[in-house]
């Protein structure tokens, strides 16, 4: 059940280089994404995806415009403020999974709830919950190199929801998968949003995936095409 935005993206910018040579990366976008849905940004390579997803996480600063999350106005956050925000409020999932070769799947997934001193039974409580969640209870004890691409990608998954997070931002998170695995962890996406009451807001390529998404959002030239956060079936 989605409820008020969760996510409020007001006049957004970003600009690299300086003079006749720079790049609008992003130009002016504004955007919401309600809590507890999951929205599809969609966009040809080089459109701004990625910038823009960096930007509402807080990996990246915008050169004007707002970006809140839940309240907290992201681009007023000096360095510690959105470590903390990347550390319990935001998380991410990646193309290239990001896993830690020398730990196990449980230890991928409980890496996060180490940092912020999670007690050892509840942390265990949980990192077996989310493997559960995402079809790995029987891989726990296995490292990345004796998992495969989609397992990988699950792990990062259930990595990425260990503390709770209230947005989960993935970037082309099938990109190096085949197309069936890549129906899988979609799939699993839609699933997390539903079962964890995470909000969602992933950039894909791919139709499945919008598909399975509660809104799309289009963007081209780093601009937003269109109302912001159509339908699915008004946008395809």
């Amino acid at each position: 059940m989605s409820g008020g935005p969760l996510l409020r993206v007001r006049g957004v910018h970003r600009r690299f280089g300086t003079g006749p040579t720079a790049v609008h990366a992003l130009r002016d976008v504004s955007f919401d994404v309600a809590a507890g849905t999951m929205v599809a940004l969609v966009g040809r390579s080089g459109s701004g995806k990625t910038t823009l997803l960096n930007v509402v996480g807080g990996l990246d600063r915008p050169d004007e415009g707002t970006v809140v999350i839940d309240g907290t106005d992201v681009t007023a956050l000096d360095e510690d403020g959105l470590s903390r925000l990347r550390r319990a409020g935001v998380a991410y999932v990646f193309q290239t999974f990001g896993l830690i070769p020398v730990l196990s799947a449980a230890e991928n997934v409980g890496a996060p709830l180490r940092l912020t001193r999670v007690p050892a039974r509840e942390r265990e409580r949980r990192v077996a919950l989310l493997l559960e969640l995402v079809g790995l209870a029987e891989h726990a004890r296995q490292r990345p190199g004796e998992l495969s691409g989609g397992q990988q990608q699950r792990v990062a998954i259930a990595r990425a929801l260990a503390a709770s997070p209230r947005l989960l931002i993935a970037d082309e998170p099938t990109g190096q998968l085949d197309h069936e695995t890549g129906m899988s962890v979609m799939a699993l996406l839609r699933g997390v949003v539903e079962s964890e009451g995470v909000t969602a807001l992933v950039s894909t390529h791919d139709a499945v995936m919008m598909a399975l998404a509660d809104r799309v959002i289009r963007i081209s030239d780093g601009r937003i095409e269109g109302p912001a956060g159509e339908r699915v079936g008004a946008a395809c």
